[in-house]
């Protein structure tokens, strides 16, 4: 392994097609190519993700889907390494390539792949080590029926964490590189092996919630062999060589700082996560005037959230298929194309939205029968409610989501994780903890609301400067 501080290399003169056409082809033509197979992904992904919950909810009972809730914020920590070290690798690269410098780009996947490697180990190592301790963390109140769930499910996801990591992660690099269908079948692999095995272990073998994890880590397996086979193939733009590696300080922290914000918006979501755990857990109770209370609240604000993320992730499917655009016209000091595909990017992103919303303020009530149609209920009452007042400002997402990512393109990553952060932690938990206190399990649920139209309100005043300074940019 040979050592080197210095990433900066001359130019090389030729780039493969597949990441050229980037500065070339007509920008929405490239949305169209890039956005839809990463929508796809992103989609099936969700829609998996969403069988998987309808599978609990109706095979083993509404108090599991509480369980699976409680896990969430160790899955999303998981998550936010995948970012931090996959989705700044494929910031790097992107901007690499479109400054011509074809070897440093390849360094950038290289280093991308050990740091999510390392990253997958260590993380994995210290949640067996502190099992117990972790899980007394997480919200539940004393006697929860949910714990118990969470526990045999995450016990199990746990041994293929290494798996979600690394797939995720090489899943970036490869669209990154002008590749957005691989990417795309990765995801479409994960899911089809996850609802064809999800409904064969839970119902056919009766393994309950060890069935849904145990499809989940074999899904994750096998779209991560995908991913690794694509990144060591000729066919890759470049081509992940550890024979090759040059380890380079500089490059790990760009890395880092490339993927800080997204990375830090999911470390964010972990305390709004464990927040809603313990809210839901102390408010339920005397909210929904029933002895389980706490495990009802927490089950619905698993659906709340996984409808949340399903009409939101075609939204992120747009914010990664436009990435390597910006990425790459950025890098070429082509502005005009720059903003652009921001333009199209908020253009649909808003779209999805509005839809979504239309849908959720419809029929609520037959969205959460859905997941299990023998509920209780206490439960049909309040899920269909939480889920039409959490999502109410569902319509300005888009444009912020979009918006934050932009920063990150134009150098400031830090505008970028501020904004990030605003609705997640600097709106969002004083909003739940004055509101919790005002209003109870109510003012938990306004809380969210609340704080999306904080988040808007700021992000359209820093944007409107930012593109006031690209047009100066391209006019000199």
């Amino acid at each position: 392994m040979k050592m080197s501080y210095n990433s900066e290399k001359k130019p090389e003169t030729v780039l493969p097609t597949a990441a050229s056409r980037l500065g070339t082809e007509p920008v929405g033509k490239l949305m169209l190519q890039f956005s839809i197979p990463a929508i796809t992904g992103m989609l099936v992904n969700a829609l998996y993700i969403v069988v998987d919950r309808i599978f609990v909810g109706r095979g083993v009972g509404e108090i599991a889907l509480g369980g699976l809730s409680l896990v969430m914020p160790l899955m999303t920590l998981t998550m936010a390494f995948g970012m931090l070290f996959g989705i700044g690798a494929a910031y790097m690269i992107s901007m690499r390539l479109g400054q011509q410098r074809k070897n440093d780009a390849e360094n950038a996947l290289n280093h991308g792949f050990l740091l999510l490697v390392i990253s997958g180990v260590i993380l994995t190592v210290v949640e067996f080590a502190f099992f117990n301790p972790i899980f007394s963390m997480l919200g539940a109140q004393e006697g929860s029926l949910s714990l118990d769930y969470a526990k045999r499910y995450y016990r199990i996801t746990l041994a293929g964490e290494l798996f979600f990591i690394v797939g995720f992660g090489l899943s970036h690099c490869a669209r990154a590189q002008g590749f957005p269908i691989i990417s795309m079948i990765g995801n479409v692999i994960g899911a089809v092996i996850n609802t064809i095995l999800d409904p064969i272990f839970i119902f056919y073998l009766k393994l309950n919630v060890e069935g849904a994890a145990l499809a989940t880590i074999i899904s994750q397996f096998l779209a991560v062999v995908w991913m690794i086979y694509f990144s060591r193939s000729n066919k890759a733009v470049i081509r992940l060589k550890l024979s090759s590696f040059k380890l380079s300080l500089n490059i790990i922290k760009s890395i880092t700082l490339f993927g800080s914000s997204p990375s830090l918006l999911q470390f964010a979501i972990v305390f709004v996560q464990l927040l809603a755990n313990y809210s839901m857990g102390w408010y339920g109770i005397s909210a929904l005037a029933v002895e389980n209370g706490g495990d009802i609240a927490q089950s619905g604000m698993n659906i709340v959230g996984t409808i949340s993320m399903l009409i939101l992730m075609p939204v992120f499917g747009i914010n990664q298929g436009v990435q390597p655009l910006l990425g790459f016209n950025y890098g070429a000091k082509q502005f005009k194309r720059v903003k652009n595909a921001f333009m199209l990017a908020i253009f649909a992103a808003t779209g999805i939205c509005i839809s979504g919303f239309i849908v959720v303020q419809t029929i609520p009530d037959l969205i959460v029968m859905q997941f299990d149609p023998n509920c209780s209920r206490e439960f049909l009452l309040w899920t269909p409610w939480a889920l039409r007042i959490v999502l109410i400002f569902l319509p300005l997402n888009g444009f912020q989501i979009v918006a934050t990512n932009m920063f990150v393109v134009t150098g400031r990553p830090k505008t970028s994780i501020l904004l990030g952060l605003t609705r997640q932690v600097i709106a969002l938990i004083p909003c739940m903890i004055i509101f919790g206190k005002l209003w109870g399990l109510n003012g938990v649920i306004a809380a969210f609301p609340a704080a999306d139209c904080i988040a808007f309100v700021l992000t359209s005043f820093m944007i409107y400067f930012e593109l006031k300074k690209m047009s100066a940019m391209r006019e000199e």
